[in-house]
């Protein structure tokens, strides 16, 4: 199991976030928990998650891996905080050897634009 903080971009400043990875075989099982989203996201929520080659630093140019077979959020608790459960095609293990990170992204009717990122160390 490997835990991971999630960074807000300057669109989603003063919101956390963490990630859970969880091995699943030759998959990994993603669990994300983020305490907001920009109030000019419709709801109900739905926000893609992407598996980058690199750092949130210095990102590829193209995902490594989309995580967006199933794109549903659930609102957690009361108030604005929102649950996601994905699984990447790839080994846990994969991944921490390598370096790649995690963003999470608006749908394109929101923008298509980054609010948070979390490097996979």
């Amino acid at each position: 199991m490997l835990n991971i903080n999630l960074e807000p971009t300057q669109r989603n400043a003063g919101r956390i976030g963490r990630a859970t990875f969880a091995p699943r075989g030759d998959q990994t099982s993603v669990s994300m928990l983020v305490s907001g989203v920009p109030p000019s996201v419709t709801r109900p929520v739905r926000l893609l998650a992407f598996i980058y080659p690199g750092t949130c630093a210095e990102p590829g140019g193209a995902p490594a891996y989309e995580l967006n077979r199933t794109a549903t959020t659930f609102r957690n608790f009361d108030g604005d905080v929102w649950r996601l459960s994905r699984n990447a095609p790839v080994a846990l293990s994969k991944l921490k050897a390598g370096e790649y990170s995690l963003v999470l992204r608006t749908t394109p009717a929101n923008g298509g634009f980054d609010i948070f990122c979390g490097d996979i160390r």
